[in-house]
């Protein structure tokens, strides 16, 4: 079998010109062995949800992060607010943020310079979510690194034109551990939405594992450009792309748990312009209700390990077929076929 996409062909109906015009196939099932489903059975911390309610005059309501801040307990997100460059902004386990039901603007932003450390645990994770968890109800967690994007230098965000991209991909933007996040996406045009959390040139030192999020309108988690790498994720009903990724993001994802259960979705994966090689190891992606599975543009790939799709009706797309690169895609050991 060739290490290429698969070929369909077609023969001029002159049997003396016995011409053949080969045709890439870019959609389809792949030809690969399934890996191993990953086992969440453990993982109740992503099922947490808010246990508090916000009431006017007695919940505190976060404000700009000038000076380093510590939350123990609950606080109201009632407006776009920014932790600002030489702070930090810190959630202790079980710590709540209930955000106001105000679409896209009502996010929380760490800027260039400054981190975010969340310490939930298994047993008190940390939620940040609008009071119903419903899908669009408030923007989600941006956070804006100096690591390298293929964009260039302070490159501006897409909703809100916060700057974010530098030169070093070891920037360290604080660590989330345990974070469980409900109920954002809100989109500002067809161009222009946040997603639930949004990585924007997080360089490497950063450190990301056991994050939900869930229910979102948009994508779940997108990478735009730097290094950064997580663990333990797990996304649910996130209505567009559940992990999306461009301006040559170079970190990966290991322990990756993508489902599907609303129609309507875009696909698990999305590559996007130059690629970094991001690498995924363990990644189980189940829809009950068909959609695709990995969708790459332009020359966007990856290298994926142990991987194990079930129930969608295309499991890869090449969405540029003149200009992606069959060998940037590598899954379970080998160049990606498609059937």
């Amino acid at each position: 079998m060739l290490a290429v996409a698969a070929l369909f062909v077609s023969c001029s109906d002159d049997d003396s010109s016995n011409t053949v015009d080969p045709v890439v196939k870019t959609i389809g099932k792949l030809d690969y062995t399934p890996g191993t489903k990953l086992d969440v059975s453990g993982w109740a911390w992503k099922d947490a949800t808010l246990t508090s309610t916000y009431t006017a005059g007695t919940t505190e309501e976060l404000d700009d992060v000038t000076t380093d801040k510590t939350v123990d307990g609950v606080v109201y997100l009632g407006k776009t607010i920014h932790v600002q460059d030489g702070a930090t902004l810190t959630f202790e386990a079980g710590s709540e943020v209930i955000a106001k039901k105000g679409g896209a603007d009502i996010n929380l932003v760490v800027d260039m310079g400054a981190k975010i450390v969340v310490k939930g645990t298994a047993t008190e994770p940390v939620v940040f979510s609008s009071e119903n968890g419903e899908s669009g109800d408030w923007g989600g967690l941006t956070i804006l690194g100096k690591g390298i994007s293929t964009g260039g230098l302070n490159v501006e965000f897409e909703v809100g034109a916060f700057p974010y991209g530098g030169t070093d991909n070891a920037d360290n933007s604080g660590s989330i551990e345990y974070l469980v996040v409900r109920g954002t996406g809100a989109q500002i045009d067809s161009e222009s939405q946040t997603n639930g959390i949004s990585f924007c040139a997080v360089g490497s030192e950063t450190v990301v594992n056991h994050i939900a999020v869930i229910d979102g309108d948009d994508d779940g988690v997108e990478f735009y450009g730097g290094a950064v790498s997580a663990s333990e994720v797990h996304l649910e009903d996130n209505s567009d792309d559940s992990v999306d990724w461009t301006e040559g993001w170079s970190g990966g994802i290991t322990n990756l748990n993508i489902v599907h259960n609303n129609t309507g979705f875009s696909t698990a994966f999305e590559g996007d312009k130059e690629n970094n090689n991001p690498t995924f190891t363990n990644v189980t992606a189940v829809s009950t209700v068909g959609g695709t599975a990995l969708q790459f543009k332009k020359a966007s790939g990856a290298t994926i390990t142990n991987l194990y799709l079930e129930g969608y009706e295309n499991e890869i797309e090449f969405k540029d077929a003149d200009l992606f690169v069959i060998s940037n895609v590598k899954i379970n050991g080998s160049v990606a076929v498609i059937k």
